[in-house]
């Protein structure tokens, strides 16, 4: 059964708190607190309703403050009343002891509405009285109420002023009912001392109050002695009166009990003086500290005071400022509704001329589906190229391109609308390493790209392809070539753009070598068609493919754009080994521990850069940490380490015969092709000059940029064209 039990405490008595709360406190300790499950001090404090004093004395009505300086004093009041709990906890042996202001105007309507609501098992509470030696009992209303008014579920303990009763205080208030009915009404299961009782007076000592006993102090010999005198004079007394009664000898005994509990007060009296001595030191410096903290509140007060009337000076000049405006609005409102017709009109104006050259313009080209599948010779499957979880891959021309075209399995009328608005967003992603897309059919859900002649990274590591192993420089310029794609994809606006499923099989390289990332998008475009296979997390379905997905997307369904970056780090250790992804990353961090990495590298390169493979190896095992918090920025931390490696690659000088060795800025942005007559256009690129020529001819957009051209002049590249020349005469006298 849980017992709680509740102590009230009053203000004052300085570091010793106030002297009958004190001993309620230390009564309660001794004989409550071992029992009890829950011991709470509890202070009442008057409700603040109307008013908060200043530093100077008066008080300031609670209307005329600000909502804010009211909770301020109260939370400085709340603050200030927690020191009073200071003594008293002193007192209590264990931890756990709870203390609680109660706001109230009703100090025992406050406790007794806590006792009832909260279940409290005891309330002790302090008297300032001795009342186990006075001949008429004083309470103080709060007792009383307290008593009259407590549920039968509380015990009530009223302790006096130095605990000397033996045995413990009762649960009950010997004031009030001694003078009601001559005997004890007890409200728990402990009994007070047999005590006489004599109509309205019960049979002790003298009556004393707190300066009795101060008197007492202050003559403690004779005091005593005519203390003791008065005792057995009144012993005699009684004795020779009630001689005839049988409970004399008793009554003598307890009067000599309660002589004996007299001295060990005045023992305790002595006790109070040293520790009040004591503590005038303590009180003289807080009483420096409080004026000192007057004086500053005068001062903050003269402040605030100040800047009350410099905003009440700005708020008069707000009030003129806005009494302006409002007189000129109507005019203002005129003006501007002129202004906005005429920006209208000039808009329209632009837009019509504007239009035309536009509506030219094309992101894509929108197929039919008889122009598909003529195109594919109905899907053969002598042109098909490839097949995954959710497209078949055909190889086809269409108007005399070479195009792959991506054939959905599962493909629903209804989801045209959502499909064509994806096209969109796949058609408007223009960078030279994203695979470009061409074209779409929405009757079919098919989309047409760009032909990538050299095939994907997927036939490196397994060593399946028929052609020479990549060198170190290509794999090296091909991870700087992705991180850049998927740096673009991840700053596009106004969303970035999550691959999901990159891998070497979505890394394509054309006929030049130069690398560019696949199926972009393609997660987003099937997520409403997916099987029913696909595990579903919340509202996210679980795209990749095994070793490739982001631990912690796996784990929560939670797509960030530091997924693909996991991905990307499994790539470049198989571009480093051209190993399977199936446990990896442990061996490239034993071989890094142990200072083996030669061993792990890719055997068919003879002449790997050592100290450069392993700064790769370290950055590609940071991108493919567990947590995405682990893993380094892209755009900050991967891409300048990757741009270092890759122009440290095109330095290194290179005697070969393919062309897949030549510098990006060397290939026409058009054709992919190293230029022969290179030409700078408006937008400040170099094209292939026949290319740039027969573009200009039909539109008036940067193949680049896709921005409107400023002009259609043309300005020879020599400085590239000279260097291109240089290239090639190197490559002939290499290959001769």
């Amino acid at each position: 059964m849980t017992m709680t039990v509740a102590v009230a405490i009053k203000g004052g008595g300085g570091s010793l708190g106030e002297s009958g709360s004190r001993w309620a406190v230390q009564w309660a300790v001794e004989n409550l607190m071992p029992d009890a499950n829950r011991f709470i001090l509890i202070h009442v404090v008057p409700r603040i309703s109307t008013s908060i004093p200043t530093p100077s004395g008066d008080t300031i009505p609670i209307e005329q403050l600000d909502a804010h300086e009211v909770e301020t004093y109260k939370q400085d009041a709340k603050l200030a009343f927690q020191d009073i709990f200071l003594p008293f906890t002193k007192l209590c042996k264990r931890k756990g002891i709870e203390t609680l202001v109660l706001e109230g105007d009703n100090p025992a309507s406050a406790l007794l509405k806590y006792v009832t609501d909260f279940g409290v098992s005891s309330l002790v509470l302090g008297s300032c009285t001795s009342s186990f030696i006075t001949r008429k009992v004083k309470d103080s209303s709060v007792t009383l109420a307290v008593q009259k008014n407590a549920p039968e579920s509380c015990k009530i303990y009223v302790v006096p002023i130095h605990k000397l009763l033996n045995p413990p205080a009762t649960p009950l208030s010997i004031h009030e009912n001694v003078s009601r009915h001559g005997s004890f009404d007890q409200r728990g299961s402990s009994s007070l001392p047999n005590y006489k009782i004599y109509g309205d007076h019960y049979s002790s000592l003298v009556d004393w109050e707190d300066n009795d006993i101060a008197s007492f102090v202050s003559e403690p010999s004779d005091h005593l002695n005519s203390i003791a005198i008065e005792a057995m004079n009144e012993c005699s007394s009684v004795a020779s009166t009630e001689t005839k009664q049988s409970d004399v000898q008793p009554n003598v005994e307890q009067l000599g009990l309660e002589f004996t509990n007299t001295v060990g007060m005045y023992n305790q009296a002595l006790e109070d003086l040293v520790h009040g001595q004591d503590e005038v030191p303590f009180l003289s410096s807080k009483s420096l500290e409080e004026a000192r903290q007057v004086n500053a509140a005068l001062k903050r007060e003269e402040v605030y005071k100040k800047i009350a009337a410099e905003e009440k000076s700005m708020h008069s000049e707000a009030m003129k400022e806005i009494e302006t405006a409002r007189n000129l609005f109507p005019k203002e409102a005129y003006e501007r509704h002129i202004a906005e017709m005429k920006d209208l009109k000039e808009s329209m104006e632009k837009k019509k001329i504007m239009d035309p050259h536009l509506s030219n313009e094309r992101r894509y080209k929108t197929y039919t589906r008889d122009e598909i599948e003529m195109a594919t010779d109905s899907f053969s499957e002598t042109k098909m190229i490839g097949e995954g979880s959710f497209w078949n891959v055909y190889r086809c021309d269409l108007n005399q391109t070479p195009v792959a075209v991506k054939v959905l399995h599962s493909y629903a009328s209804e989801k045209k609308k959502k499909f064509l608005s994806q096209v969109e967003v796949l058609s408007q992603l223009r960078h030279p390493h994203i695979v470009l897309l061409l074209g779409a059919c929405p009757e079919t859900g098919c989309l047409a790209y760009e032909y990538m002649e050299n095939g994907s990274l997927e036939d490196i590591p397994s060593h399946q392809s028929s052609r020479d192993p990549l060198p170190w420089f290509v794999r090296f310029r091909i991870a700087f070539e992705v991180a850049c794609g998927l740096a673009f994809l991840h700053n596009s606006k106004p969303n970035p753009i999550i691959h999901r499923d990159l891998k070497p099989g979505n890394i394509f390289l054309d006929r030049n070598y130069v690398s560019k990332i696949g199926d972009v998008g393609l997660a987003k475009l099937v997520s409403d068609v997916g099987p029913d296979s696909i595990t579903e997390y919340g509202d996210s379905t679980i795209f990749g493919t095994l070793y490739y997905v982001d631990p912690e997307y796996q784990r929560t369904g939670t797509v960030r754009p530091k997924s693909d970056l996991y991905a990307f780090g499994i790539i470049v250790l198989q571009l480093l080994a051209a190993q399977h992804p199936n446990g990896l990353l442990l061996k490239f961090e034993n071989a890094l521990s142990n200072g083996s990495l030669l061993d792990i590298l890719d055997k068919s390169i003879p002449d790997w850069p050592l100290a450069e493979a392993e700064v790769l190896a370290q950055m590609a095992l940071k991108c493919s940490r567990l947590r995405c918090r682990d893993r380094p920025d892209l755009e900050t931390e991967v891409l300048p380490l990757l741009k270092k490696l890759a122009n440290m690659a095109n330095a290194t000088p290179r005697v070969q015969s393919n062309s897949i060795h030549a510098p990006n800025e060397y290939f026409c942005p058009i054709l992919k092709e190293v230029m022969e007559d290179p030409y700078i256009a408006a937008d400040g690129f170099t094209y292939e000059h026949r290319a740039i020529k027969a573009w200009l001819d039909r539109h008036s957009l940067s193949p680049v940029t896709k921005l409107r051209l400023q002009h259609k002049v043309l300005i020879q590249n020599h400085t590239l064209r000279r260097a291109i020349e240089d290239w090639r005469s190197r490559i002939t006298s290499s290959s001769g």
